[in-house]
């Protein structure tokens, strides 16, 4: 039976822009994989057309049956997690075996003071018009 995993060293899941994350990989796979890769990467999720964009991928040498690899990402500045009624970003650490395509997946937030941002609807103000704000949890 195959099982991935990831740590993050810094034991949470909420970074700001520009911070790095660092961490393990380990495997342990029934046969010697082919390759392993720790991508970092963003996904929308919601209504609509759904979006991805893959930001670097740590691809590691050589890899045995059983085994636990360091990584470290520089988080890029943009974009920032945010969630709103019809659509949400969501960043990602994914490590993945080939070719038996075993996955794990740990989803964080990029976002300034660590914390999703909100796409929240603001109440009618005194002029009438409905104003839109950026929120965070």
């Amino acid at each position: 039976m195959s099982e991935l995993k990831i740590d993050i060293s810094q034991v949470r899941t909420a970074f700001q822009p520009g911070e790095e994350l660092m961490g393990t990989a380990s495997w342990k796979l029934d046969q010697p994989p082919r390759a392993v890769e720790l991508r970092l990467f963003w996904f929308t999720r919601g209504k609509g057309t759904e979006d991805a964009g893959m930001v670097e991928t740590v691809r590691f040498d050589r890899p045995a049956s059983q085994e636990m690899r360091p990584f470290r990402f520089k988080l890029p500045d943009a974009p920032y997690s945010f969630s709103g009624t019809l659509i949400s970003l969501i960043w990602a650490l994914e490590l993945v075996a080939e070719p038996s395509k075993a996955v794990a997946r740990v989803e964080i937030v990029v976002a300034p003071d660590g914390q999703e941002v909100r796409l929240d609807s603001v109440p009618e103000s005194e002029t009438g018009k409905i104003a839109m704000s950026w929120g965070t949890r």
